[in-house]
């Protein structure tokens, strides 16, 4: 599913290190320059760039920090869970920490349905500051990428918080402070319909942001709460990567060239999150292919298409799911079934899922998903220090871009 293209700049100045790196003979200004200006550069490269180990290497990464853009901290089976999903259990806590993750950005409060927003949101709130305070020894409240960096040399797990759906904000702008005392560093500003502030992604209009939309995106600038154009229409996504004063984010998405739905994002709007120095995750989602059904090597290739759009400083992970091992798959696609009926029936829905399709990655989910995925990397020739980038550094560059040290 890569494009396979190679970039013929300068007649071939356009280098391979020893270790694998592309660019490694570009200084970082220039190398940017030629990414984001819009030469497709194979994250692959020939077969002379490869360094290919040989068996696993997943070791090398058991120091290394994972955030993960957007997931969460729950147990999906049915069988263990089956009444409260989000319930956050030995088990939940024990395969988070047994997967490598170091901070995950969790989806707080309203998202869709007949509830109050506000409500619904403040209660979310209460209910993980009472998790938290319950398991100190685990959990750790994240407000700058110094509290990413004390939480994995204590070896607890970064919790941030943030909210999918700017509906909660209302017309109140202001609200924005508010949410802001309480921790929250991320606001996606649409989900898939259109809401007050733009359109989301299965909005058919694509008309952009709204007045009160550029309006939120000032306030969050002013209170330093990242920007997340996840599921936002394209118009909505390039518009407010043209407004916003701060690096903006795509926490969870793929690449629309790869896979043209509507949840992917396009090269162009790739590419105005890089150019303004902002940060994408790749996710683990049914969207990384038409067939609903991707693989480990889908997540790959959009990785690698991300990284030649974007340049490998703004390329990481936001999977939007748990670690948490399923252990009845039959029973999950069961409840699963009835629930993308009822986000069909709720008009929040995507063009790309349905009963048969899965909100993981078949061969790349459970405690090991990290590590693999950093091991499926390596043997494509990426560096360790670029692997590093793409399991966490680079959403850390970008958070301190945001919420400071």
């Amino acid at each position: 599913m890569n494009s396979g293209q190679t970039s013929s700049v300068s007649g071939g100045e356009l280098a391979c290190s020893a270790n694998g790196d592309i660019g490694a003979s570009l200084d970082r200004r220039a190398f940017m320059s030629l990414v984001v200006g819009g030469a497709l550069i194979s994250a692959t490269g020939p077969a002379e760039c490869a360094t290919n180990a040989s068996g696993s290497i997943a070791e090398e990464w058991d120091n290394a920090i994972i955030v993960n853009a957007l997931g969460s901290l729950d147990d999906p089976d049915p069988a263990n869970n089956a009444h409260a999903r989000s319930t956050l259990d030995d088990r939940v806590l024990r395969e988070a920490h047994a997967s490598g993750l170091t901070a995950v950005n969790i989806t707080i409060g309203y998202v869709a349905g007949d509830e109050d927003p506000f409500e619904r949101t403040i209660r979310d709130i209460g209910e993980w500051e009472a998790r938290i305070r319950a398991h100190p020894g685990d959990l750790l409240k994240v407000f700058t990428t110094a509290d990413i960096h004390a939480a994995k040399r204590s070896g607890r797990i970064g919790v941030i918080y943030g909210f999918q759906n700017a509906a909660v904000i209302g017309r109140n702008v202001p609200r924005v402070d508010l949410f802001a005392n309480l921790g929250v560093r991320v606001i996606q500003l649409t989900y898939n319909p259109a809401n007050e502030v733009g359109d989301g992604a299965m909005a058919p209009e694509n008309r952009g942001l709204t007045p009160l939309g550029r309006e939120l995106i000032a306030r969050l600038n002013d209170r330093r709460i990242m920007v997340d154009l996840s599921h936002s229409g394209e118009r909505t996504c390039l518009e407010a990567a043209q407004v916003s004063r701060l690096p903006i984010s795509i926490n969870h998405t793929g690449c629309r060239a790869l896979a043209d739905l509507p949840r992917n994002k396009t090269d162009d709007e790739l590419r105005a999150v890089a150019t303004k120095g902002g940060f994408v995750g790749v996710y683990f989602m049914p969207f990384l292919s038409v067939s609903g059904r991707p693989s480990a090597e889908d997540v790959v290739s959009h990785i690698e298409h991300a990284i030649n759009v974007c340049g490998e400083d703004h390329v990481g992970i936001g999977t939007d799911g748990p670690v948490t091992t399923i252990d009845d798959l039959p029973a999950y696609e069961r409840w699963l079934a009835q629930e993308v009926e009822r986000r069909r029936t709720l008009g929040i829905g995507a063009t790309g899922e349905g009963p048969h399709t899965l909100p993981f990655v078949i061969d790349l989910r459970g405690t090991k998903q990290f590590h693999q995925l950093a091991d499926r990397l390596r043997k494509r020739g990426h560096s360790s220090a670029r692997v590093e980038k793409i399991l966490g550094r680079n959403f850390l560059s970008y958070a301190m871009e945001v919420w400071g040290a």
